[in-house]
């Protein structure tokens, strides 16, 4: 998957009641099953290691960088024209933060666990272990980068928003949904160049962060199951933000 430089919108619909405030729970991705292999930016279709495994082909970690890099840009550009649509101003993420062990960076007086990204709203960042995200990429291929940050700078919205949610599980499905129309809408824009095994890289990202299928739905931190998932995750792709109920 590459990054083009030009925007065109896919639709003209306008976000609607876009209130700026700030949530106070952490929004996470949730930890993967998936151990990693490589590519750039999403790209092509993931050939087999020696053990079977699918590996999608990069490695260089400044291919990584870079599509980290692309995957914010591309997020950033997609939620200020949606918020410019509607006539609001639009304050992107303050910054995006690395950390390598449990408890190197915290969220209010929560520390940030292993294995994982958030979006921390009390200090307007998102975080992520760098470790665990390149195994992903590595493992997966670079279509879980840009779904990773997608997801996280979802959360973000949903803050500046307003949005409040009854159980964990809703919030998580609802950004699935949104980081679904930010990538669905950006290669419909051509913004956005999908390779042949992405979506397959999309699918395989969700299983590999989806619940155990046990997990109670309303339990604290449940985030939905692999099927769950990529169905709120295809809903917003084919069908924009305007499937992910942000009103």
């Amino acid at each position: 998957m590459t990054v083009e430089t030009t925007y065109r919108s896919r639709r003209a619909a306008a976000v609607v009641g876009l209130v700026v405030a700030l949530a106070v729970t952490l929004g996470c991705m949730g930890t993967p099953g998936a151990q990693p292999g490589e590519r750039s930016g999403p790209g092509s279709a993931a050939p087999s290691g020696t053990s079977g495994e699918p590996v999608d082909g990069t490695m260089s970690v400044e291919e990584f960088e870079r599509d980290i890099a692309g995957a914010v840009r591309l997020a950033e550009q997609y939620w200020q024209e949606r918020f410019t649509e509607s006539g609001q101003r639009f304050e992107a993420v303050g910054r995006v933060l690395t950390y390598s062990r449990a408890g190197e960076i915290a969220c209010g007086q929560q520390e940030i666990p292993r294995n994982n990204a958030v979006y921390c709203p009390a200090g307007d960042f998102i975080a992520y272990d760098v470790n665990w995200a390149v195994a992903a990429f590595r493992q997966i291929g670079d279509a879980f980068i840009f779904f990773l940050l997608g997801h996280e700078y979802a959360h973000a919205i949903q803050a500046r928003l307003g949005i409040r949610h009854q159980f964990t599980i809703q919030a998580e499905l609802q950004a699935d949904c949104m980081a679904g129309a930010y990538l669905g809408d950006s290669v419909q824009s051509r913004q956005l160049d999908l390779q042949d095994g992405d979506l397959d890289e999309f699918r395989a990202g969700l299983v590999a962060v989806g619940d155990d299928p046990d997990q109670p739905w309303f339990a604290e931190g449940s985030h939905g199951t692999a099927e769950q998932r990529i169905d709120s995750f295809f809903r917003g792709y084919d069908r924009s933000f305007a499937a992910c109920d942000l009103t």
